[in-house]
Protein backbone atom coordinates (compact mmCIF):
# COMPACT_ATOMS: atom_id res chain seq x y z
CA UNK A 1 0.00 0.00 0.00
CA UNK A 2 0.84 3.16 -1.07
CA UNK A 3 0.95 6.27 1.34
CA UNK A 4 -1.51 8.02 -1.00
CA UNK A 5 -3.64 5.03 -1.09
CA UNK A 6 -3.18 5.32 3.03
CA UNK A 7 -4.41 8.72 2.91
CA UNK A 8 -6.93 8.49 0.77
CA UNK A 9 -8.46 5.33 2.70
CA UNK A 10 -8.08 7.85 5.37
CA UNK A 11 -9.80 10.61 4.15
CA UNK A 12 -12.74 8.00 2.80
CA UNK A 13 -13.14 7.39 6.54
CA UNK A 14 -13.40 10.69 7.33
CA UNK A 15 -16.26 11.46 5.01
CA UNK A 16 -17.94 8.09 6.13
CA UNK A 17 -17.89 9.31 9.87
CA UNK A 18 -18.35 12.98 10.02
CA UNK A 19 -20.96 13.50 6.36
CA UNK A 20 -22.64 10.01 6.38
CA UNK A 21 -22.89 8.01 10.13
CA UNK A 22 -24.57 10.64 11.21
CA UNK A 23 -27.69 12.78 11.07
CA UNK A 24 -28.46 16.67 10.77
CA UNK A 25 -29.83 16.26 14.29
CA UNK A 26 -26.86 14.32 15.69
CA UNK A 27 -24.54 17.91 13.85
CA UNK A 28 -26.59 19.84 15.94
CA UNK A 29 -26.44 17.85 19.04
CA UNK A 30 -22.70 18.59 18.57
CA UNK A 31 -22.64 21.67 17.66
CA UNK A 32 -25.09 23.41 20.56
CA UNK A 33 -23.83 20.73 23.43
CA UNK A 34 -20.06 20.19 22.76
CA UNK A 35 -18.56 18.22 24.94
CA UNK A 36 -21.63 17.51 26.96
CA UNK A 37 -23.39 16.07 23.32
CA UNK A 38 -24.50 12.11 24.20
CA UNK A 39 -23.73 11.33 20.76
CA UNK A 40 -20.10 12.90 20.42
CA UNK A 41 -19.03 10.02 22.67
CA UNK A 42 -20.59 7.58 20.10
CA UNK A 43 -18.97 9.45 17.16
CA UNK A 44 -15.63 9.50 18.34
CA UNK A 45 -15.97 5.50 19.16
CA UNK A 46 -17.32 5.69 15.18
CA UNK A 47 -14.25 8.06 14.27
CA UNK A 48 -11.44 5.59 16.19
CA UNK A 49 -13.36 2.13 14.67
CA UNK A 50 -13.07 3.40 10.79
CA UNK A 51 -10.06 4.99 11.24
CA UNK A 52 -8.46 2.15 12.22
CA UNK A 53 -10.16 -0.39 9.63
CA UNK A 54 -9.61 1.72 6.31
CA UNK A 55 -5.97 1.56 7.46
CA UNK A 56 -5.69 -2.19 7.18
CA UNK A 57 -3.08 -2.11 9.72
CA UNK A 58 -3.37 -3.61 13.58
CA UNK A 59 -0.71 -1.19 14.40
CA UNK A 60 -2.34 1.85 13.62
CA UNK A 61 -4.03 1.46 16.52
CA UNK A 62 -2.13 4.13 18.41
CA UNK A 63 -2.48 6.51 14.97
CA UNK A 64 -6.56 5.75 14.89
CA UNK A 65 -6.31 6.95 18.37
CA UNK A 66 -4.84 9.81 17.99
CA UNK A 67 -6.90 10.91 15.34
CA UNK A 68 -10.10 10.16 17.29
CA UNK A 69 -8.86 12.38 20.35
CA UNK A 70 -8.23 15.21 18.63
CA UNK A 71 -11.42 15.13 16.65
CA UNK A 72 -13.08 15.16 20.06
CA UNK A 73 -11.36 18.06 21.22
CA UNK A 74 -12.47 19.90 17.97
CA UNK A 75 -15.93 18.89 17.83
CA UNK A 76 -16.32 19.50 21.81
CA UNK A 77 -14.66 23.32 21.16
CA UNK A 78 -16.40 23.87 18.24
CA UNK A 79 -19.64 25.47 20.01
CA UNK A 80 -17.12 28.23 20.65
CA UNK A 81 -16.28 29.07 17.67
CA UNK A 82 -19.82 28.92 16.61
CA UNK A 83 -20.96 31.69 19.27
CA UNK A 84 -17.81 33.63 18.33
CA UNK A 85 -18.85 36.98 16.80
CA UNK A 86 -16.38 36.83 14.10
CA UNK A 87 -15.07 33.60 13.21
CA UNK A 88 -18.66 31.50 14.05
CA UNK A 89 -20.23 31.58 10.27
CA UNK A 90 -16.86 30.08 9.34
CA UNK A 91 -16.78 27.21 11.75
CA UNK A 92 -17.96 24.15 9.78
CA UNK A 93 -14.50 25.07 7.15
CA UNK A 94 -11.99 25.62 10.44
CA UNK A 95 -13.51 21.96 11.46
CA UNK A 96 -12.47 20.58 8.73
CA UNK A 97 -9.90 22.11 7.90
CA UNK A 98 -8.39 21.10 11.64
CA UNK A 99 -9.39 17.23 11.00
CA UNK A 100 -8.10 17.03 7.50
CA UNK A 101 -4.17 18.83 8.51
CA UNK A 102 -4.15 16.11 11.63
CA UNK A 103 -5.43 13.13 9.49
CA UNK A 104 -2.91 13.95 6.89
CA UNK A 105 0.08 14.39 9.89
CA UNK A 106 -0.54 11.15 11.55
CA UNK A 107 -0.67 9.13 8.12
CA UNK A 108 2.50 11.16 7.25
CA UNK A 109 4.12 10.74 11.00
CA UNK A 110 2.88 7.05 11.34
CA UNK A 111 4.42 6.27 7.30
CA UNK A 112 8.13 7.98 8.60
CA UNK A 113 8.07 6.53 11.36
CA UNK A 114 6.70 2.82 11.86
CA UNK A 115 6.20 2.16 8.15
CA UNK A 116 2.80 0.86 6.37
CA UNK A 117 2.70 -2.35 6.45
CA UNK A 118 -1.03 -3.57 5.71
CA UNK A 119 -2.50 -6.91 6.86
CA UNK A 120 -4.54 -7.12 3.22
CA UNK A 121 -2.46 -6.24 0.16
CA UNK A 122 -5.26 -3.68 -2.02
CA UNK A 123 -4.16 -4.32 -5.80
CA UNK A 124 -6.48 -1.63 -6.77
CA UNK A 125 -5.14 2.08 -8.23
CA UNK A 126 -4.97 5.07 -6.26
CA UNK A 127 -6.91 6.72 -9.13
CA UNK A 128 -9.76 4.60 -8.36
CA UNK A 129 -9.53 4.81 -4.34
CA UNK A 130 -9.48 8.86 -5.19
CA UNK A 131 -12.42 8.59 -8.00
CA UNK A 132 -14.68 6.49 -4.75
CA UNK A 133 -13.40 9.34 -2.81
CA UNK A 134 -14.86 12.24 -5.41
CA UNK A 135 -17.90 10.70 -5.91
CA UNK A 136 -18.30 10.19 -1.72
CA UNK A 137 -17.78 14.13 -1.72
CA UNK A 138 -20.41 14.62 -4.46
CA UNK A 139 -23.14 13.27 -2.02
CA UNK A 140 -23.90 15.09 0.97
CA UNK A 141 -20.59 16.12 1.80
CA UNK A 142 -21.04 18.97 -1.09
CA UNK A 143 -24.50 19.61 -0.15
CA UNK A 144 -23.35 20.44 3.40
CA UNK A 145 -20.15 22.62 1.97
CA UNK A 146 -22.93 24.30 -0.41
CA UNK A 147 -25.24 25.36 3.14
CA UNK A 148 -22.43 26.42 4.26
CA UNK A 149 -21.13 28.89 2.10
CA UNK A 150 -24.45 30.18 1.82
CA UNK A 151 -24.26 30.86 5.81
CA UNK A 152 -20.53 31.98 5.74
CA UNK A 153 -21.92 34.68 3.30
CA UNK A 154 -25.18 35.20 4.62
CA UNK A 155 -27.14 34.32 1.83
CA UNK A 156 -30.67 34.34 2.19
CA UNK A 157 -32.53 31.25 1.28
CA UNK A 158 -35.83 32.63 -0.62
CA UNK A 159 -39.15 32.14 1.20
CA UNK A 160 -40.49 30.74 -1.66
CA UNK A 161 -38.06 28.36 -2.01
CA UNK A 162 -40.16 25.27 -3.30
CA UNK A 163 -38.87 21.46 -3.04
CA UNK A 164 -35.73 21.93 -0.93
CA UNK A 165 -35.35 18.16 -0.77
CA UNK A 166 -35.71 18.28 -4.23
CA UNK A 167 -32.98 20.89 -4.71
CA UNK A 168 -30.74 19.05 -3.39
CA UNK A 169 -31.54 15.54 -5.01
CA UNK A 170 -30.75 17.68 -8.43
CA UNK A 171 -27.54 18.99 -7.20
CA UNK A 172 -26.25 15.37 -5.98
CA UNK A 173 -27.56 14.17 -9.40
CA UNK A 174 -25.91 16.92 -11.49
CA UNK A 175 -22.89 16.99 -9.76
CA UNK A 176 -22.50 12.70 -10.68
CA UNK A 177 -23.04 13.24 -13.82
CA UNK A 178 -20.68 16.01 -14.12
CA UNK A 179 -17.90 14.44 -12.53
CA UNK A 180 -18.62 11.05 -14.43
CA UNK A 181 -18.61 12.91 -17.89
CA UNK A 182 -15.24 14.64 -16.92
CA UNK A 183 -13.58 11.04 -15.58
CA UNK A 184 -14.91 9.81 -19.18
CA UNK A 185 -13.12 13.10 -20.83
CA UNK A 186 -17.12 14.04 -22.24
CA UNK A 187 -16.28 17.48 -22.01
CA UNK A 188 -18.62 18.75 -24.00
CA UNK A 189 -21.62 16.95 -22.08
CA UNK A 190 -20.70 18.77 -19.24
CA UNK A 191 -21.15 22.07 -21.11
CA UNK A 192 -24.62 20.32 -22.86
CA UNK A 193 -25.67 20.16 -19.18
CA UNK A 194 -25.00 23.18 -17.75
CA UNK A 195 -27.01 24.68 -20.77
CA UNK A 196 -29.88 22.66 -19.85
CA UNK A 197 -30.24 23.58 -16.43
CA UNK A 198 -30.06 27.06 -17.60
CA UNK A 199 -32.79 27.02 -19.91
CA UNK A 200 -34.80 25.18 -17.18
CA UNK A 201 -34.27 27.27 -14.40
CA UNK A 202 -33.16 30.99 -14.75
CA UNK A 203 -36.69 31.73 -16.64
CA UNK A 204 -37.89 32.90 -12.49
CA UNK A 205 -39.18 36.23 -12.35
CA UNK A 206 -37.89 36.48 -9.12
CA UNK A 207 -34.15 38.20 -9.13
CA UNK A 208 -33.68 37.15 -5.31
CA UNK A 209 -34.35 33.25 -6.33
CA UNK A 210 -32.67 33.52 -9.56
CA UNK A 211 -29.58 34.47 -7.92
CA UNK A 212 -29.67 31.88 -4.74
CA UNK A 213 -29.94 29.67 -7.61
CA UNK A 214 -27.35 30.53 -9.91
CA UNK A 215 -24.68 30.25 -6.53
CA UNK A 216 -25.86 26.94 -5.98
CA UNK A 217 -25.39 25.92 -9.38
CA UNK A 218 -21.84 27.46 -9.84
CA UNK A 219 -20.79 26.12 -5.90
CA UNK A 220 -22.17 22.84 -6.87
CA UNK A 221 -20.55 22.12 -10.38
CA UNK A 222 -17.64 23.60 -9.66
CA UNK A 223 -17.02 21.06 -6.79
CA UNK A 224 -17.65 18.24 -9.27
CA UNK A 225 -15.27 19.68 -11.94
CA UNK A 226 -12.43 20.17 -8.90
CA UNK A 227 -13.02 17.02 -7.86
CA UNK A 228 -12.75 15.73 -11.53
CA UNK A 229 -9.90 17.67 -12.52
CA UNK A 230 -8.01 16.38 -9.69
CA UNK A 231 -8.89 12.63 -10.18
CA UNK A 232 -7.58 13.22 -13.50
CA UNK A 233 -4.46 14.96 -12.76
CA UNK A 234 -3.69 12.22 -10.01
CA UNK A 235 -4.23 9.76 -13.18
CA UNK A 236 -1.52 11.04 -15.26
CA UNK A 237 1.07 10.70 -12.53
Amino acid sequence: MSVAQFLILQIVAHLLTDFFFQTDENARSKNNLGFKSTFLKWHILIVFLLSWIFSLQVNFVFGALIIAVTHFVIDGLKIHINKHPKFGRYSFFIDQTLHLIILSAVVFLFKEYCGIQPLIEINIDEKYILGFAGFLICLKPANIFIKQVFYAYQIKTPENNDLPHAGKLIGILERLLVLTFILLNQFEAVGFLIAAKSILRYKDSDTLKTEYVLIGTMLSFGIAIIAGVIINLFNMH
